[in-house]
């Protein structure tokens, strides 16, 4: 059990800073090369300022069938507000269109 918890501790230091806190690393580039990591990646996961991780995608096509994509904006290096790519989620009353 103590090797186990060893191992695993070990583990967990040995992973390097930017694979620790995407956050970090996005806030680090310049907004083309942030939009440039979506756009190649598809989906990336990130956890905006301590809070819970979230899902950019590059388009629509990487939501579910029932969710909408929603522009998502992220500061970076260059751009407090860079439009990095999308969020997916399920429409509210008020999304649609009467």
């Amino acid at each position: 059990m103590t090797r186990r918890l060893a191992l695993a501790l070990c583990a967990v230091l040995a992973t390097p800073a930017g694979a620790q806190s995407p956050l970090t690393s996005i806030q680090r580039m310049t907004c083309a090369d942030a939009m440039a990591l979506v756009k190649a990646k598809g989906s990336i996961l990130f956890g905006p300022g301590g809070g819970p991780a979230e899902r950019l995608v590059r388009d629509r096509g990487q939501c579910n069938l029932t969710e909408i994509a929603d522009l998502r904006f992220v500061p970076t290096r260059d751009n407090p507000e860079c439009p990095i790519g999308y969020r997916c989620r399920e429409p509210e009353f008020g999304d649609w269109d009467w």
